[in-house]
C-alpha cells in the first residue's frame, strides 16, 4: 500500500483526505516512479477550488475533474519499475516529470485539444508513487529531488511567458508577483538567460536583496500608491514588457507603464481573475496581449539545460510532509513566502 492525498470534490482545504491505497501499475510504455518530492503549485488549488470552471465542471479539460483525484504536478523521484514494452535499464533513473500528455504536434503540445494534466486528469504526486510515460520522465537537472521539484509547472510556464515576449538583451522587463514561483523563474530568466533589464514587483520591499541575487536591478512594492510612476522614472520611460502573474490587481499599472508597441503576458489571476479594459489603451498604445501556461517539450529540455548549467536556480521557501497537504497549500496562499513550497512523501 501507499500514501496518498485525495481531493474529493471541489471545496476547502477539507477536500484534501490522507488514504491508502494499492499503488499504480505502470502501463505499456509507462514506468512507476518511487516521488521523492512534489511542488506545490496554483494548479491544484484552484483546480480544487472550481476556479478554472464552475462549482460543477473545473479542471483543465471542459468536462471538469473526476473525483476522487491525486493533485500535484511538480513530481521528481526514482523509476522502480517498467510497464510492458519497455527497457529495464530504467529502472533507478533519477527523473523530473514532463506535466501533461497531448497529440499535439511539436511546439503545439501545449494548446492541442485533448491536453491532459498531470494531478487533474491524470493522479499526480501527492502519492508515494505515480504511474507516467516514460517518454514524458527527463533526468533530474540538479542532484537534489527537493530542488529539482522547483521547476516543471512553474518553470516551463515562466519560460514559455519569456519566450512568448521575444525579449531581446538590455530590454526592461517588469515581473509581477515576482517572489512567487513562477515570478522568481520569471525574473532569473528574463535576466539571466535573454539578459535584460528586470524590475521585480512583490508586497514586501524586505525581499528586495534576495530578488536581485537572483537578477533584478530593481524591486518595486505593489503596494506604493505611486508605483506606476515610480516604475517609469527609474527607466526613464515606459518599459518593453510585463509578465504578469496577479491579473486585476496590477492590470492598470501594466498598461500605464507598457510603452507603444509594448507586450503583456500573463499565466495566473492570484490578484483577481475579471478585470476593466478600456480597449482604447490597448489599440491607441499598440499592445501585444499573451494567454500563457505550460510550454512545450522542446522547451522543457531548454530549461532543464539552462538548470543544470547553473543558469537557473531553484528558490525554495519550505518542506511540508505529504500528510500535511492541508497545512501545506493553507500556507501556500498566505502572503509572505519566497519561492516554491514542496511536499515529501
Amino acid at each position: 500500500m501507499m500514501k496518498a492525498v485525495q481531493v474529493t470534490g471541489y471545496g476547502d482545504v477539507d477536500q484534501l483526505q490522507v488514504v491508502d491505497l494499492l499503488p499504480p501499475s505502470p502501463k505499456q510504455d509507462e514506468v512507476l516512479v518511487r516521488v521523492k518530492a512534489c511542488g506545490i503549485n496554483n494548479t491544484e488549488i484552484w483546480m480544487r477550488e472550481g476556479a478554472y470552471g464552475t462549482d460543477e465542471e473545473s479542471g483543465w479539460r471542459p468536462e471538469g475533474v473526476q473525483f476522487p483525484r491525486i493533485p500535484g504536478s511538480d513530481i521528481t523521484g526514482e523509476v522502480v519499475e517498467v510497464g510492458s514494452g519497455m527497457d529495464d535499464s530504467m529502472i533507478g533513473r533519477r527523473v523530473v516529470l514532463f506535466p501533461f500528455t497531448s497529440s499535439g504536434q511539436d511546439g503545439e503540445e501545449h494548446i492541442a485539444d485533448d491536453m491532459s494534466f498531470i494531478g487533474s486528469e491524470y493522479d499526480g504526486g501527492y502519492a508515494e508513487y505515480v504511474a507516467w510515460p516514460a517518454a514524458l520522465c527527463y533526468d533530474m537537472p540538479l542532484d537534489s529531488f527537493v530542488d529539482s521539484a522547483a521547476f516543471s509547472v512553474s518553470g516551463l510556464t515562466a519560460w514559455h511567458m519569456n519566450e512568448q515576449i521575444d525579449i531581446q538583451p538590455g530590454q526592461t522587463i517588469v515581473v509581477t508577483g515576482a517572489s512567487g514561483g513562477v515570478g522568481s523563474l520569471n525574473v532569473q530568466i528574463a535576466a539571466n538567460v535573454h539578459g535584460a533589464n528586470v524590475y521585480a514587483i512583490v508586497g514586501d520591499l524586505k525581499e528586495a536583496d534576495k530578488l536581485k541575487a537572483l537578477g533584478a536591478s530593481r524591486v518595486f512594492s505593489y503596494r506604493s500608491e505611486t508605483l506606476a510612476d515610480e516604475i517609469l522614472e527609474a527607466n526613464g520611460g515606459p518599459v518593453d514588457a510585463v509578465l504578469d502573474v496577479v491579473g486585476d490587481a496590477l492590470f492598470k499599472t501594466s498598461f500605464e507603464i507598457l510603452k507603444n508597441g509594448g507586450k503583456f503576458c500573463i499565466s495566473g489571476s492570484a490578484g483577481g481573475q475579471t478585470t476593466h479594459l478600456d480597449f482604447r489603451t490597448l489599440y491607441l498604445k499598440h499592445i501585444t496581449m499573451y494567454g500563457s501556461v505550460l510550454g512545450t517539450r522542446e522547451e522543457f529540455k531548454a530549461m532543464l539545460d539552462a538548470i543544470a548549467a547553473g543558469r537557473i536556480k531553484p528558490v525554495i521557501d519550505r518542506t511540508f510532509p505529504l500528510v500535511e497537504a492541508r497545512a501545506a497549500q493553507t500556507y501556500f496562499k498566505q502572503k509572505g513566502k519566497f519561492g516554491k513550497i514542496v511536499l515529501l512523501p
